[in-house]
């Protein structure tokens, strides 16, 4: 199979997370509901629900009032800790990515995050000329799971069928993305901490140690 665009994940998947999210919300829910007795079971469901749309999130937590303003709380805080060098690449990413459009191949990063969070990690890495496109669930319509984020690059990017992207991510959100746009080849990355039998049982086709060793799967898979 030709592969022509390549969807990539943030956080987990390119960029080092190192519990920077789990962080971001814990600041957030601090200060919007100060001593709220969920605090605990919300941070579970955080975990479980990592590479989906923040603002979705939230929504299940509270009324749309309070929603709003832990995204904003979170949005503040990732920015902080961003502003504190806490964002790193994934060790290889960058040449991964480089390596992959030196063969041609489109790539587009998505997100969870909000688009102000998406272009602080963008900014603070350098990154703005690295993919052909960054996208959120803003921009796409829904966020991962749904199949949106994948089949609005596959616009951006003009590829010719489904089939022919590539879909790579660190969380089971990301792999039934991939598997709902009928991406041709669905990739999980062991870099986010979920398992590989958990990215597999979401549909992952393949699961590597780190986005490093894409480049080497997608040959084998043409």
């Amino acid at each position: 199979m030709s592969f022509e665009t390549v969807v990539l994940d943030l956080a987990g998947t390119t960029v080092a997370d190192d519990g920077l999210v789990e962080e971001a919300f814990t600041r957030a829910f601090d200060r919007v509901r100060p001593g709220d007795p969920d605090r605990s079971a919300s941070l579970d469901y955080v975990r479980a629900t990592m590479g989906q749309s923040k603002i979705e999130v939230f929504r299940a937590l509270g009324d749309e009032a309070t929603a709003q303003r832990l995204n904003i709380a979170f949005e503040q805080a990732y920015a902080e800790l961003v502003g504190q060098g806490r964002c790193e690449p994934i060790p290889g990413a960058v040449e991964a990515v480089g390596e992959l459009r030196r063969r041609g191949l489109a790539v587009v990063f998505t997100t969870g995050f909000g688009r102000a969070t998406a272009d602080a990690v963008i900014d603070a890495l350098g990154w703005q000329q690295l993919a052909d496109a960054v996208l959120t669930p803003a921009e796409a319509g829904r966020g991962r799971p749904a199949p949106d984020l994948a089949l609005m690059a596959l616009l951006r990017t003009g590829a010719s069928s489904v089939g022919s992207l590539v879909v790579v991510g660190d969380t089971e959100s990301d792999a039934a993305c991939g598997v709902a746009a009928g991406a041709g080849l669905v990739v999980g990355v062991l870099t986010g901490g979920r398992s590989e039998s958990a990215l597999r049982a979401a549909g992952a086709h393949e699961v590597i140690s780190s986005v490093v060793e894409l480049p080497a799967l997608i040959d084998a898979r043409v």
